[in-house]
């Protein structure tokens, strides 16, 4: 996909065309995948995590880590990738992660867990991501 935003899709039936029917529900509709069924819950991979939807750059692999949740957890996003809304459903308040490219449901964002010393997990749904690869030598 390209960088051109004129290549997204403009309505949502436009995107029921281009993702499966998980992605959407996922992408669009702010879904959540069952947690431990995703493909990148334990992928240690090197390389670099991109939205699904539209293809930009989210998350670098050396920013995963395990945190036992059922998802991919990261604690850094790349800079001017997300962005972040208040989400108050399910009685408790959360930080909802979205491309800052397309506007689609990545996951949610906490802090204060101490789980790495950013103290922040990302806790993405696997169906959100695409994951490249690093070329032979890469890191990242």
């Amino acid at each position: 996909m390209t960088d051109d935003m004129a290549s997204l899709p403009r309505t949502e039936q436009d995107w029921r065309v281009r993702l499966s029917p998980e992605q959407f529900r996922v992408l669009r509709q702010a879904g959540t995948e069952r947690p431990w069924s995703g493909e990148y819950v334990e992928t240690t991979t090197v390389g670099t995590y991109h939205c699904r939807a539209c293809d930009a750059p989210l998350f670098r692999s050396d920013t995963k880590f395990d945190s036992h949740c059922g998802w991919p957890s990261f604690d850094e996003a790349l800079p001017g990738a997300v962005r972040y809304i208040e989400d108050r459903s399910h009685g408790m308040v959360r930080t909802e992660v979205r491309c800052a490219r397309c506007d689609s449901h990545l996951g949610h964002r906490f802090d204060g867990e101490r789980y790495t010393p950013r103290n922040a997990r990302y806790c993405m749904n696997s169906v959100a991501l695409r994951l490249e690869p690093a070329r032979e030598g890469a890191r990242g």
